[in-house]
């Protein structure tokens, strides 16, 4: 074979003899010795996920970290990540931390925290040591009247007498102040539902302060906010206005019984309504001031405050309360107390007030409110979608209660109450101070101009003058006497007196007391006109009806024509007597209803008279249709009518303008109009009732010789006779004497 095969087949026996040389799984040939593989350290990542590698003799295993388990089971495993999961030792061994302490687990561990009260948790004997809160708290733990007693892992406070935790034992220990529910209970009984206010408030409370009480360790928040609800229902309920002093009382109450029975809720959120109140309720309690933003919303108001403001600076007392209470029917009885209210003045015009919202009180548990650090925000819904203009405005107010703190009158002031915005429906308040508050609508009435003030002072001038003129003479012409010329007469008087106390006291708003007897003139004469045109469509619908015997007594003319005024006029007194007299007229107010004393019988008299003259006039047409008619007593019922209808149309129309001369947002040309028509009634009297008629001319020309001639001419259709007629002297005297009858 020679040399060269030699050697391939020496190669080809290496080859075989390595080929036959081969180590075991995990282990390695080293010089020709088959070694261990250290898998762990070949791939540091072979046992991931909370899991250790261990090697062993041709193989490794892997090992959960303490706190792991493996979820496949088994102690020993060379499974891939994820089969570690972490051990939740607290729920594997619930006294794992004894009862002093609570277990909290972490990922591959736990851990113990120790209760509140205990301190220094003990592996050995799974426990913590009670802290003697009395003894690391010397002073104000339990207020600076309360006593500490400790207790196991807490501490109880006793608070003496006029004190209390309000039945929580581990808070500090605050003063009650019994008396603010003793010292109105006797007045209170001048307003219903008061009183039960104060008896009630005043029995809880002493409940409280009495540490041997039965009551005092059991909260009844809820019950009393009940019967405080339902004692504030029986108060405002009646729809009468409240007096200022009661008024007082009545948010001074309430809001000292929102105090006393804020921390005896169990709720942190509470709410309560009636009809007439609706209440909400935010209480904190634990051992730190709160902090965080207050949202409480009614459906007349929207508050923002903070619990910082609730809870205040001062020693926290363990619990914070919020609360915010409105009334639905308590506006009317504070819409008249605007006295302290300055600088509200536009074009020389003085504004007038009206509350334009419900009435809402603020109550925290803060002691100290007169100054806030932040103001609270209030958002009112106002009574009516109305937006500002340069005719109205609105502010924020609040209740102010007589000086030093009396409670004698109240009234509204503006003093650190700011208005943010305000839309149609909504004004937004911010106020640096607690107490009731509302929006209040400012109305800048019209100003009268120069030439609106001469216009009125000439046209009731004329007025007066005509009137003067009818008086004198229905009351000395012989030839017209009857009952008619009887109605005329008063009427006119009515009239003349009523546009004389116009004239001179309907702007004279001081003193009050004259403004007031002014306004009771006004509103008496005026419903004697209107008796009196009353007084005349019946006398016409008997002339027409009645063929016989159509006068009327003068002593019921006079007792319906002066009596009813002035029945209506004393029932509005006694009913309103604040109602009389503005701040910018001597007439009635528009804001109690009492405008409806005089508007309400104007319109019935009204309809009533058209009722009257329908039918007359409706008579009449079928007198006109007949055969045989008495043409010269038709005419002259005619002319009655006619002249009767444009009177009250005159006057009907001017108080028609008047209801909106009197008007807070009035405008100048109903003011016009009414001084117009005003003007023109005495001149219409005058001129109907005295130039038109036949007999009035010639008793003027008897009178007047070398001033009136009466030269022949026809006369008008207004004149009591007809021209035409054929009739004798005598037969005309007749006539005459006949209608003077009427």
């Amino acid at each position: 074979m020679g040399y060269t095969g030699a050697l391939l087949i020496l190669g080809l026996l290496c080859i075989l003899r390595t080929a036959a040389f081969k180590c075991a799984r995990g282990f390695e040939a080293e010089n020709g010795v088959c070694t261990d593989q250290d898998e762990c350290q070949e791939d540091p990542n072979r046992c991931v996920g909370n899991a250790i590698c261990f090697n062993t003799n041709g193989s490794y295993y892997c090992q959960c970290h303490s706190g792991f388990t493996n979820v496949q089971g088994s102690t020993n495993f060379t499974g891939t990540n994820g089969q570690c999961q972490d051990i939740n030792e607290c729920v594997e061994d619930k006294e794992i931390c004894g009862s002093t302490a609570d277990c909290v687990n972490a990922i591959g561990n736990y851990s113990c925290i120790c209760m509140p009260g205990y301190t220094n948790f003990s592996d050995i004997n799974r426990n913590c040591t009670d802290i003697d809160e009395c003894k690391e708290h010397e002073q104000n733990i339990c207020g600076m009247r309360g006593t500490c007693e400790n207790r196991v892992g807490s501490y109880w406070c006793e608070c003496p007498a006029g004190y209390t935790n309000y039945g929580n034992r581990g808070t500090p220990c605050s003063e009650l102040n019994c008396d603010n529910f003793k010292e109105n209970s006797a007045s209170a009984e001048s307003l219903a539902g008061l009183a039960d206010i104060f008896s009630l408030m005043r029995s809880s409370c002493l409940a409280l302060s009495n540490p041997n009480s039965t009551g005092a360790e059991e909260p009844m928040g809820e019950m009393l906010l009940e019967n405080l609800l339902t004692a504030t229902e029986t108060i405002l309920s009646t729809g009468h206005p409240i007096s200022g002093d009661n008024v007082n009382k009545l948010l001074g109450a309430v809001e000292d019984a929102m105090r006393l029975i804020g921390p005896q809720l169990r709720k942190n959120d509470s709410s309560m309504g009636t009809p007439e109140t609706e209440m909400k309720f935010a209480v904190h309690k634990g051992q730190t001031p709160p902090t965080g933003p207050i949202h409480l919303t009614t459906e007349a108001v929207k508050l923002d405050t903070d619990w910082t403001t609730a809870a205040g600076n001062g020693t926290y007392p363990g619990f914070a309360v919020a609360a915010l209470v409105s009334y639905n029917n308590l506006e009317s009885s504070v819409n008249q107390s605007f006295e302290h209210l300055k600088g509200y003045q536009k074009d020389g015009v003085k504004a007038s007030f009206q509350v334009f919202s419900k009435v809402v009180s603020v109550v925290v548990s803060n002691p100290s409110t007169q100054s806030l650090d932040s103001p609270v925000k209030l958002t009112f819904r106002h009574l009516e979608e109305r937006m500002e203009s340069p005719r109205v405005n609105y502010t924020c107010a609040y209740w102010k209660v007589g000086p030093d703190g009396q409670e004698e009158g109240g009234t509204w002031s503006t003093d650190g109450c700011y208005k943010e915005r305000t839309t149609a429906t909504h004004t937004v308040c911010s106020c640096e101070h607690l107490s009731s508050f509302a929006v209040l609508m400012a109305l800048y009435p019209m100003k009268h101009t120069f030439g609106l003030l001469l216009a009125t002072k000439l046209g009731l001038i004329i007025s007066l003058l005509c009137l003067v003129a009818c008086i004198l003479t229905f009351k000395f012409c012989r030839s017209i006497q009857g009952t008619r010329t009887t109605i005329h007469l008063h009427l006119c008087i009515c009239l003349f007196m009523a546009d004389l106390v116009f004239l001179t006291a309907i702007s004279q708003t001081k003193p009050e007391g004259g403004c007031r007897f002014a306004a009771a003139l006004l509103h008496y004469f005026f419903l004697g006109v209107f008796g009196w045109m009353l007084l005349e469509g019946v006398q016409l619908y008997r002339m027409v009806v009645l063929v016989f015997n159509a006068t009327i007594q003068p002593l019921y003319l006079y007792a319906f024509g002066y009596g009813m005024p002035l029945i209506i006029v004393i029932i509005s007194v006694i009913s309103r007597p604040k109602g009389y007299g503005t701040d910018e007229h001597c007439w009635l107010s528009l804001k109690d209803g009492l405008i409806w004393s005089f508007y309400g019988p104007v319109c019935l008299i009204i309809i009533v008279n058209v009722f009257f003259f329908i039918v007359t006039v409706w008579k009449l047409a079928q007198k006109f249709s007949s055969l045989n008619p008495d043409l010269t007593k038709l005419h002259k019922i005619k002319a009655f009518t006619v002249t009767a209808i444009a009177q009250m149309c005159v006057l009907g129309l001017m108080w028609v303008f008047g209801a909106f001369l009197f008007q807070e947002e009035g405008t100048l040309v109903p003011a016009y109009f009414f001084t117009i028509l005003n003007s023109l009634q005495g001149a219409l009297l005058f001129i109907m009732h005295c130039l038109l008629s036949k007999q009035v001319r010639e008793e003027y020309a008897n009178f007047f010789p070398c001033i009136c001639t009466q030269p022949k001419r026809k006369y008008s259709e207004f004149s009591s006779t007809n021209p035409s007629s054929s009739q004798s002297q005598g037969s005309r005297s007749a006539q005459l004497t006949g209608e003077s009858q009427m």
